[in-house]
C-alpha cells in the first residue's frame, strides 16, 4: 500500500509538471484539492466515518495544518516548473529531517545528539544537491537558484505541517484531518483566482482532473498503510519515489539526472533511513522495560 501510495504522488507530481507551463500554481492546488474530495467522500462512506471526517474540535488546529500544508504544495508546484523532477524530490526529502528539528523546537521532543548528526548529515546532502543552483548566476542560472529555493520553502512549509498534524491526532480522527485538510486547501487555492488563472484545453484539464483523483486515492493507501505496519516499517519507502522521479525524468520529460543530486539523494536518504531505525530500536527498548516494569531511561 506504501509503495503504490508514493508510486501513485509521483504521477500526480508528474501530471503537475506537465501543466506548469500553462496553469498557476493555485489553479494546480485547486484541482488537485478539490477533485480529491469526492474520492476521499467515497472513503469515509465505506468506512462509514463520514460524521467522523466532517466533525472536528480543533477548527483553528485545522485551519493552521491547511494554510501550511496548502503553502507547502504551491512551493512545490512552483519549483516543479523551474527544476528538474528528481531535483525538485530530492529537496523534498529535507521535510521530514527538518521535523525532528521543529519537534524539539514546537513539541519539546527529546531531539538526541544521533538525531542531531543524522539531521546535519542530511542537510549536508540537501546542499549537494542545490550546489549547482547556488553556484550558477544569471539567466537560467538564476531561475534554477529561485528554483531551489522556492522547493526548500515547500519543504520547510511541510514540515511545519507535520507539526500541527501531530498535534490534531492527539484529538482528532484521521478521517477529519484528510477531510478538512483537502477542505481548506481546495478554498485557498480558489481563492486565488482574481491572481490569474488560465482556461485549460481539454487534455490539460484532464490532467489537472486526474491528478487531484489520484491525490485523494493516493492519500487513502498511505493512511491505510499505517493501519497494517508499524511507522518504522513503512515509513522508509517514502524514497522509492527518487528511483520514479529519476526514471519519469528521463521518459516524460527529458531529463538527466546529475551527480550531485544522486549523491545528494543518497546523504539524505540515509540519513532518513539512520533517524527512523534508531528510534525504532528506542521504541522496542522503551516496550521491553513497559514490560519488565522498569521506567524508561
Amino acid at each position: 500500500m506504501k509503495c503504490t501510495s508514493v508510486a501513485v504522488f509521483t504521477l500526480m507530481a508528474a501530471l503537475i509538471k506537465a501543466t506548469s507551463e500553462t496553469v498557476p500554481p493555485g489553479q494546480q492546488v485547486f484541482f488537485r484539492s478539490f477533485f480529491a474530495l469526492p474520492v476521499i467522500f467515497v472513503w469515509l462512506a465505506w468506512r462509514r466515518e463520514l460524521g467522523v471526517g466532517l466533525r472536528t474540535r480543533q477548527p483553528m488546529g485545522h485551519l493552521w495544518r491547511g494554510m501550511l500544508g496548502t503553502g507547502a504544495m504551491v512551493l512545490n508546484f512552483w519549483a516543479l516548473s523551474l527544476l528538474t523532477f528528481p531535483e525538485v524530490t530530492a529537496i523534498g526529502y529535507a521535510s521530514p529531517l527538518l521535523v525532528v528539528v521543529l519537534a524539539g523546537l514546537f513539541l519539546g521532543e527529546n531531539v538526541r545528539a544521533f538525531r542531531l548528526g543524522m539531521v546535519g548529515l542530511g542537510l549536508t546532502g540537501v546542499l549537494t544537491v542545490l550546489s549547482p543552483q547556488l553556484l550558477q548566476v544569471g539567466g537560467g542560472g538564476t531561475m534554477r537558484g529561485w528554483g531551489a529555493a522556492i522547493a526548500l520553502g515547500g519543504a520547510f512549509c511541510a514540515a511545519l505541517a507535520q507539526i500541527f498534524v501531530r498535534k490534531l491526532v492527539q484529538g482528532e480522527q484521521v478521517a477529519a484531518i484528510v477531510f478538512w485538510f483537502s477542505v481548506t486547501s481546495s478554498v485557498i487555492g480558489l481563492a486565488s483566482l482574481p491572481w490569474g488563472w488560465t482556461m485549460p484545453d481539454m487534455r490539460t484539464g484532464g490532467m489537472l482532473v486526474m491528478a487531484g483523483l489520484m491525490g485523494g486515492f493516493a492519500q487513502i493507501l498511505l493512511t491505510a498503510s499505517y493501519r497494517h505496519a508499524d511507522a518504522s516499517i513503512i515509513a522508509p519507502f517514502d524514497y522509492v519515489s527518487m528511483l520514479l522521479a529519476v526514471i519519469i525524468g528521463w521518459w516524460i520529460f527529458d531529463e538527466r539526472v546529475t551527480l550531485p543530486v544522486l549523491i545528494g539523494a543518497m546523504l539524505v536518504i540515509t540519513a532518513g533511513i539512520l533517524i527512523i531505525w534508531r528510534e525504532h530500536r528506542l521504541g522496542l527498548e522503551r516496550t521491553r522495560q513497559r514490560r519488565a516494569g522498569t521506567p524508561p531511561t
